[in-house]
């Protein structure tokens, strides 16, 4: 709705996935090098953690990207509340195996066929698994032996781990010892700092189409990070609902008094914020207002 007022090419701060938005920060610059690097060297297990909202996903689609660019064969499961015969349905489905799919001594022989065939030739096969915090034990336990494949240029099978850091709190647990000793590389993804925050508002702006930023005043990026908390996702959604609001009041510059308003709206909470709290008694004090009021008073 505001992209015309503002002049943007497009907006600037869409929740969604996008790779071309990529933040490169030093952080996640590192992350993206050592999922490729993973991949690359066989290295078998690499595990991507960090909080909600702080951009694993976007990782992860900037991963695929480089392995469709590179012809390199992926499954990728973006559910991860599974048993184990859907575990091996999906990751038969997203191959293409010519097997029947709902028999895991079927999906296993074709699987192993076709990474053994691949490695062969020299190619390399991924497996990802995408909020990985929520798989069963017994799944996990399926996916520590498909990584226990390798011939001498390394593992055949590349599985990559992505999930909230519950799941290194998981990989500790003494059951999961033999896949911990597994995991050749760790990359963990972690909220922006204040500088962090003001480069990343002001490359999304830049993306979009705004090369000279006047909408957010130094003040506001300091409060939006702070309110934010330095969450990628969370900056989003609130710069989002601010030039939108902007955009209603017919303002091409963020206030204070914006700010307030559209975190009230958007409920966020941050140190030293009240959490907010439903007034229960809102409907019967309307109400009673209503009755209350004769026209002339």
């Amino acid at each position: 709705m505001y992209n015309a007022f503002f002049g943007f090419a497009e907006n600037p701060f869409n929740m969604s996935p996008d790779p071309s938005f990529l933040f490169r920060s030093a952080q996640h610059e590192e992350a993206l090098a050592n999922l490729i690097y993973g991949v690359q060297s066989r290295k078998g297990f690499v595990v991507l953690t960090g909080e909600v909202g702080t951009g694993k996903t976007t990782m992860l689609e900037c991963l695929r990207d480089f392995l469709t660019a590179q012809q390199i064969a992926y499954a990728s499961l973006f559910n991860s509340r599974l048993t184990v015969q859907q575990f091996f349905e999906m990751i038969a489905y997203d191959f293409g195996l010519r097997c029947n799919r709902t028999s895991k001594t079927e999906v296993l022989f074709a699987l192993n066929e076709m990474i053994i065939e691949r490695a062969n030739l020299g190619r390399t096969t991924v497996l990802i698994v995408d909020e990985a915090h929520n798989l069963e034990w017994d799944v996990l336990e399926e996916i520590r032996l498909l990584g226990n494949l390798e011939n001498r240029r390394g593992k055949m099978l590349q599985i990559l781990l992505a999930g909230q850091p519950e799941l290194d709190r998981k990989l500790e647990a003494p059951d999961f010892r033999q896949l911990k000793q597994r995991i050749a590389l760790r990359c963990v993804l972690n909220t922006f700092q204040l500088e962090e925050t003001l480069d990343y508002v002001q490359y999304r702006l830049v993306r979009a189409g705004m090369k000279d930023q006047t909408v957010f005043p130094p003040e506001v990026l300091r409060e939006i990070h702070y309110r934010t908390q330095g969450i990628p996702r969370v900056i989003n959604a609130m710069c989002d609902n601010l030039l939108l609001t902007a955009f209603a009041l017919e303002t091409k510059t963020v206030t204070s008094s914006i700010v307030d308003e559209v975190t009230m709206d958007m409920r966020l909470q941050w140190p030293g914020q009240r959490p907010f709290r439903a007034d229960g008694n809102f409907a019967e004090r309307t109400l009673r207002e209503q009755r209350q009021y004769t026209p002339g008073n």
